[in-house]
């Protein structure tokens, strides 16, 4: 798996949803790979300060942004 495959399944991953041979893949990448650890982090960081917000609790260019930042991180 490279970092990209990776942040496209973090949801799916904090969620419980990737199949055993996807998790796995997964989590050998995260014990290699420091860029993605962080990432990870920050990203379980951002949902415990958030909690669950409603979906429309956040205006469009709000969400946009998010996104982006997201999309935008550098690994390692």
């Amino acid at each position: 798996m490279d970092c990209d495959e990776f942040v496209e399944l973090v949801t799916d991953f904090l969620d419980g949803a990737l199949p055993g041979a996807d998790e796995a893949r997964f989590v050998e990448h995260l014990a290699a790979c420091d860029g993605c650890e962080a990432y990870l982090e920050q990203f379980r960081r951002t949902i415990d300060t958030l909690g669950v917000l409603p979906a429309d609790s956040l205006s469009e260019q709000a969400k946009d942004q998010l996104l982006a930042a997201f999309r935008g991180f550098r690994r390692g």
